[in-house]
């Protein structure tokens, strides 16, 4: 928390990857890349099949590369081998297993709030998250009849519905304090403390607690879900590990993941109609300060070659400004 990085780069994949290692190449120092999952590039990690091959231009458009890092058509197995050595030789500082939740201005500087309950201080900010980041969801199965009500963001909540929120995040309680003011809200939380929300959050809770606005369900999991019937309306019903059972209108799960809109919201990055961010020639958001690289800024996919070209344009205009 006493540090503070010049740039603080959240994804790992190319885009991310660029923007760091273009800034190092500027001579830009205390620069960091956070990543969520294990390793960097998990979209290539995850979603492509051994040997798949992997293009450095999306369905053939050409795009020159304007930076230092030269990418060419390869193997899923050849891709990762190339970033991989790509952040080692530039003496990266990457944080993979560490997932942002949220991104704040204050004064001069962004704090980056992470759900393990660290924060980290940069002066300037780059989100270069892919389009395939999702919330996570639970491991047991969700009836087709109730998935419209079993939902991972509170936008589709409607103000008097019964509400249970699950998660034990800033994600959950924030959800849960804000629909607390028009709706009956339960909290549901696998463990009996909080441990990984701030400060700020905690007070909030403790209020809504003291004030019966908020009914809490904690020490408790929850064991499977089923469509319940209440005079012609579908609703969820929920088994507890306890042994006891619950019917509610809405099922909200915070329960870590995010995806990139609703991600981008949190931040307070203005999107256009169809969520893609809002940006200037030099990749500049709504928000001073911070950035936006990689196959978000694109309705239908960017490539690997554009998404390098972002870093790199990025990080000369940081280097600018700094």
């Amino acid at each position: 928390m006493n540090k503070l990085y010049n740039i603080a780069i959240i994804g790992g994949g190319p885009g991310g990857i660029a923007s760091v290692v273009e800034s190092l190449i500027l001579g830009i120092k205390d620069v960091i890349l956070l990543e969520k999952s294990e390793g960097h590039s998990t979209t290539i990690r995850k979603f492509y099949k051994d040997k798949k091959r992997v293009d450095k231009d999306y369905k053939g458009q050409k795009i020159e590369l304007n930076g230092n890092i030269y990418f060419c058509d390869g193997t899923k197995e050849s891709t990762l081998d190339f970033f991989d050595k790509v952040i080692q030789e530039n003496g990266v500082e990457a944080h993979f297993q560490t997932e942002v939740e949220s991104v704040e201005k204050e004064g001069e500087h962004f704090l980056i709030h992470t759900t393990k309950n660290t924060t980290l201080k940069a002066r300037f900010v780059v989100i270069s998250i892919g389009k395939m980041g999702q919330p996570n969801k639970p491991n047991y199965p969700i009836p087709n009849a109730i998935k419209s009500l079993v939902n991972f963001n509170a936008n589709s909540c409607v103000d008097g519905e019964n509400l249970l929120v699950v998660g034990g995040g800033n994600s959950a309680v924030e959800y849960a304090c804000v629909l607390s003011e028009t709706n009956p809200v339960t909290l549901n939380y696998r463990k009996r403390e909080f441990t990984r929300i701030n400060e700020t959050n905690k007070e909030i809770l403790a209020q809504c607690f003291k004030q019966g606005k908020i009914q809490s369900k904690l020490g408790v999991d929850i064991e499977s879900l089923e469509e319940a019937n209440e005079a012609g309306n579908a609703k969820v019903k929920v088994h507890f590990t306890d042994g006891t059972s619950a019917v509610f209108d809405r099922a909200i799960y915070a329960i870590g993941g995010m995806a990139p809109v609703d991600f981008l919201r949190k931040c307070g990055v203005a999107l256009d109609s169809d969520g893609v961010p809002i940006v200037n020639e030099d990749h500049h958001s709504s928000v001073d300060g911070i950035y936006i690289a990689g196959d978000i800024l694109y309705k239908n996919g960017g490539s690997i070659a554009a998404a390098l070209n972002h870093g790199f344009h990025i990080a000369k205009v940081i280097k600018g400004r700094l």
